[in-house]
């Protein structure tokens, strides 16, 4: 077999194997790498070559896995948001698109989540202030919102213009709700509960 294939993607309900296993445990430590040294030194200050040396991998295995700091810094992020695309596919048939998306957001609630929000906060204080990384974030929610369209649009055939008006009004929810908390320094509140707040006045129109 050519070297150069691609594993076969494993499906949602079947384990990963050792090679995709070890895959993504790479991408887990570079991003963790990325993430520590910008706390650090700064993002300005950090570079490829020393997440690679921080993740014990060569500057090429770091290619393998990312095109640059910025996708590395975004990935932890970026897995959470297609475990919440997974769950408005999964959601039941008969709520509404609104319902699902709202529904959907509950995968979030998991306690063991809580230092990944903890990292969403430090991203989106990196994001406003760091033009490259706002572009590749930014980049990222445009796919996000494409994506979440056309799975409304596949659950309950709609209007494609009141899919992507929707997709894009629940990203808009999610990113004022993590706003707020970080602008009340991450105590005030439960970022669901402020998500949930977001969701309900954003979503009038829709339910």
């Amino acid at each position: 077999m050519d070297s150069t294939e691609e594993t076969p993607a494993a499906t949602p309900d079947a384990p990963l194997g050792l090679r995709e296993r070890k895959k993504a445990a790479t991408r887990q430590a570079v991003h963790e790498a990325a993430m520590r040294l910008t706390r650090e030194h700064g993002l300005d200050h950090v570079t490829v070559e020393a997440i690679a040396d921080a993740a014990g991998i060569s500057r090429r295995t770091f290619s393998n896995y990312f095109a640059g700091k910025e996708d590395a810094l975004l990935y932890g992020k970026e897995q959470y948001i297609q475990r919440l695309l997974d769950a408005v596919r999964d959601r039941p048939a008969e709520e509404t698109n609104w319902q699902a998306l709202r529904a959907a957001t509950q995968v979030l609630r998991d306690p063991r989540l809580d230092p990944p929000r903890r990292e969403w906060a430090q991203q989106t204080r990196l994001a406003m202030s760091h033009p490259s990384l706002l572009g590749r974030q930014l980049s990222t929610l445009a796919t996000l919102e494409s994506d979440l369209a056309a799975t409304l649009t596949a659950r309950s055939p709609t209007n494609p213009v009141r899919a992507r008006v929707m997709a894009a009004a629940f990203l808009v929810a999610l990113r004022i709700a993590m706003q707020l908390w970080i602008e009340e320094n991450e105590q005030a509140e439960d970022p669901m509960e402020l998500m949930m707040i977001t969701m309900d006045e954003m979503g009038a129109r829709f339910v």
